[in-house]
């Protein structure tokens, strides 16, 4: 619908996928200021003020260091007692392990914690749980194994800040524990020697946008000052953890925390050394995964991160850590391929479970839910968090899909901007109405019994309606301004990035190509639409795809077009194929004119 809202983008108040339009700014005189003082084109401006960014932060913000971005490490809450007790570990020769979670921060987390230790060369055990059996986060079970093999310290990564037993349970048995956590933390804290985790209530929340492999990072630096300080490096040189930061940057991609400040100069950083191919798995990996250009966010999203999330999801859950942590080449293109596979794997189980649920949820909808609760019996609990985010995006609402196995289930959401869905599944672990849970306002996991899923669902939707609604009804899409088809070029897509690194936080520019016709169109894949756009006096090609979109309004109307224009908002991307390259457009809403 156009013409209705004079403060919607080009009128667009509700379009296809019943979103308003809003450009991101409307301050040209700052944006041309920015462009100025930094001698850049000034559509770069505009994207840079539609950020936030100030005049005086320019310069710092298109290219952040960790020179000026990375904190001292003492600054964080028991980060010094964690790094000199493992520092002393080390000197005494004890037996250290690492207890990672199975997704892609937790791997990124456990294999730079490896390939640290290996580069001094004291051994680390990496112990990943299994996520049929073991679930989520430290376990009594898994530590008592630990302990059994003569470990005496345990740091866990992108997990612990909620294992009140089980961290109890290791201090019953001898066993102590470092917790390295990015999770939300509640008042209480769990028995441990060290608790490193920018969400602490005690905390200055400064840090709080950091994924796990961020502080894991900041503790080897504090790690690898009190072993430089204690003489035990010798003639040596202290190991480069500059070199590290490709790890960094995959986990905190992957992770979908947002990428600013310090974020954005590991991220920034970290795709350099990417790009030097210094990391044997990531190399391997993505010469299965046929990456043939330097690597950018997209790539670590979208093409590495479900490979190495699939060992956890459908494979072994230890073969993501493997492979980043190995220095064999040999191993690591196995490792790889094991993982290619089970991503192959993933995708169909993935298929199989979201058209399930997804007819779940329209019954649902019926009765007006504002958080869709779905479960299944027998339904793969390494697809669940995949399916709650495709739910999520296709009714525009939070979602949790649970994955029954007789009495117990295993459930994962994801939610929708202004809906905090881990608080709320937080104070859902309290009233009892779950066995255990936790997560951030963007997404959640937790284990119930399969006669609470109603009544949990009822707690959901009661607690969370009125702010579900509120961010229904101030759905937007967020556009950079308007370009024509013969603007969209690939020199464009060149100058825009100069103000990545783009993910979370710092969204990658969005345009949109004003009054466009659709020469072609046709289905792609399995449920993708392609079409090849022109202007409106016909001048100009562009090529636009736009993914999982067949059965949706949008994809509808893409195929359905009989000459109609429209406006089409999506993100410019550049296409090689076969030695030449060229924009497209990869199509995220639209309206039709006509």
């Amino acid at each position: 619908m156009t013409g209705g809202d004079s403060t919607a983008f080009l009128g667009v108040s509700s379009s296809l996928l019943e979103k308003r339009w809003r450009l991101r700014s409307g301050d040209e005189r700052t944006a041309l200021a920015l462009s100025q003082r930094l001698g850049v084109p000034e559509i770069i401006g505009r994207v840079l003020v539609g950020r936030g960014v100030r005049i005086d932060d320019a310069e710092r913000y298109l290219q952040p260091t960790l020179r000026d971005l990375l904190p001292n490490p003492s600054q964080f809450k028991d980060m010094d007692a964690g790094a000199e007790r493992i520092a002393n570990a080390i000197t005494s020769g004890e037996k250290i392990a690492v207890f990672g979670d199975y997704d892609v921060d937790g791997a990124t987390s456990s294999g730079l914690l490896k390939r640290f230790f290996d580069l001094i060369g004291v051994p680390l055990t990496v112990y990943i749980p299994d996520r049929m059996k073991e679930g989520y986060g430290p376990n009594k079970e898994a530590f008592d194994k630990l302990r059994s093999q003569g470990i005496n310290l345990v740091i866990t990564v992108d997990c612990g800040i909620v294992s009140f037993e089980p961290l109890e349970h290791a201090r019953k048995i001898g066993l102590e524990v470092i917790v390295v956590d990015h999770h939300q933390a509640e008042t209480r804290l769990p028995e441990a020697v060290a608790v490193i985790n920018p969400k602490r209530h005690d905390e200055t929340q400064e840090y709080a946008y950091l994924a796990a492999v961020g502080v894991s990072f900041i503790l080897l630096v504090a790690l690898n000052r009190f072993l430089r300080e204690s003489g035990w490096y010798g003639s040596k040189s202290p190991p480069d953890l500059m070199h590290l930061l490709d790890l960094v940057a995959l986990g905190t991609v992957c992770d979908v925390v947002p990428l600013v400040g310090l974020n954005r100069a590991f991220v920034s950083q970290g795709l350099k050394i990417m790009s030097q191919r210094r990391n044997p798995g990531l190399v391997a990996l993505a010469d299965v995964a046929g990456i043939d250009e330097t690597p950018g966010t997209y790539h670590l999203g979208y093409i590495l991160g479900p490979r190495v999330n699939a060992g956890g999801r459908v494979g072994k859950p230890e073969y993501g850590a493997r492979l980043l942590a190995s220095t064999n080449f040999d191993e690591c293109v196995q490792l790889a391929r094991f993982l290619d596979q089970n991503n192959t794997e993933r995708k169909e189980i993935e298929q199989r479970v979201t058209d399930e649920a997804l007819q779940l949820a329209e019954s649902r909808l019926q009765g007006d839910e504002a958080v869709l609760v779905v479960a299944g019996e027998g339904w793969h609990p390494g697809v669940i968090g995949i399916v709650a985010s495709r739910l999520k995006d296709a009714f525009q609402r939070p979602a949790i899909v649970i994955g029954l196995d007789g009495a117990e289930g295993k459930g994962s959401g994801r939610s929708v901007v202004g809906v905090d869905l881990g608080a709320a599944i937080g104070v859902a672990r309290h009233k009892g109405l779950i066995v255990a849970g936790g997560g951030h306002a963007m997404a959640a996991g937790l284990t119930i019994q399969s006669d609470k899923v109603t009544e949990f669902s009822e707690f959901l939707n009661s607690r969370l309606s009125a702010d579900v609604r509120a961010a229904i009804k101030n759905a937007s899409l967020g556009v950079d301004g308007a370009l024509s088809v013969e603007g969209a070029t690939v020199e464009l897509i060149e100058q825009m990035e100069q103000a990545g690194p783009f993910g979370a936080g710092n969204p990658e520019p969005r345009f949109v190509l004003n009054n466009v016709r659709i020469v072609q169109s046709s289905i792609v894949g399995e449920n993708h639409v392609r079409v090849i756009l022109t202007g409106a006096s016909g001048k100009g090609r562009l090529t636009g795809i736009s993914f999982r979109s067949l059965d949706t309004p949008l994809g509808v109307s893409l195929l359905e077009h009989q000459g109609a224009s429209f406006h089409i908002a999506g993100h410019l991307r550049k296409n090689t194929w076969r030695g030449q390259t060229s924009a497209q457009i990869l199509i995220e809403d639209a309206i039709r004119l006509s």
